[in-house]
């Protein structure tokens, strides 16, 4: 367990980073790049072996980025690592910048979604074995050519699947052994497996705002450093 003085410390570098009031440009006006629309998720941690730290959804308004809301989230179990470098199974969050190509949710969408949103179904997994050509691909129902050990059955998952975005981490052309099924989705019991989670309105509020004409994409990094969000 941290320190409140430096719990105190983390909390209030990523208020420096985020913008507080009369503290500078906001963060995406601060970053190499933003994906090119005009909203941007962020998600960012004090350090690489941290657990948490802050989500915050932004839109371009009149040329300026503007906060439209923010969150506590929640990063991998062994914290976070640049994510051309990841591996699978390592229980870290990947840094980097990515789009969303959809949401999905056992749940109804949220009203307001306009997201295409894909209800989870008894027999929708998502592959994650090495050896399938359905890597780091929805499937429904389970291939005989992705294995049941190696795939997770997104009903499983009742609490954390609620809601969910998929984020295009080693997506559109998946390096097999990087890892597979990295989400933003609501919190579990803990830390995740190397998705980034917040709390189910925080989802919600999310599915509501994001919109695709508006291009959004997920950055997640931390505050300084290597791995520092602004480098993406």
């Amino acid at each position: 367990m941290r320190s409140a003085a430096v719990a105190t410390l983390a909390s209030a570098s990523l208020l420096v980073l985020g913008a507080a009031p009369g503290g500078g440009p906001p963060l995406p006006a601060r970053m190499a790049d933003t994906g090119g629309g005009s909203q941007l998720i962020t998600a960012v941690a004090a350090k690489t072996g941290s657990t948490s730290g802050t989500v915050t959804w932004w839109e371009l308004r009149g040329g300026q980025w503007a906060k439209a809301g923010s969150a506590k989230a929640r990063f991998g179990a062994n914290g976070l690592v640049e994510g051309s470098s990841r591996r699978q199974g390592t229980n870290t969050t990947p840094t980097g910048l990515y789009d969303l190509p959809y949401a999905f949710g056992i749940k109804a969408a949220p009203g307001g979604t306009t997201y295409r949103y894909r209800a989870v179904r008894q027999d929708s997994w998502w592959c994650q074995d090495n050896d399938s050509r359905s890597y780091n691909r929805w499937v429904e129902p389970r291939p005989a050519h992705c294995r049941a050990a190696e795939a997770e059955r997104l009903i499983s998952y009742r609490t954390q699947y609620a809601y969910a975005l998929v984020v295009g981490f080693n997506y559109a052309k998946p390096v097999r052994g990087r890892g597979a099924g990295i989400f933003l989705h609501v919190n579990g019991r803990g830390a995740t497996a190397g998705c980034v989670s917040v709390p189910a309105d925080a989802m919600r509020r999310i599915l509501a705002w994001a919109e695709p004409g508006k291009r959004p994409h997920l950055a997640i990094g931390t505050v300084s450093g290597r791995t520092a969000v602004t480098r993406y």
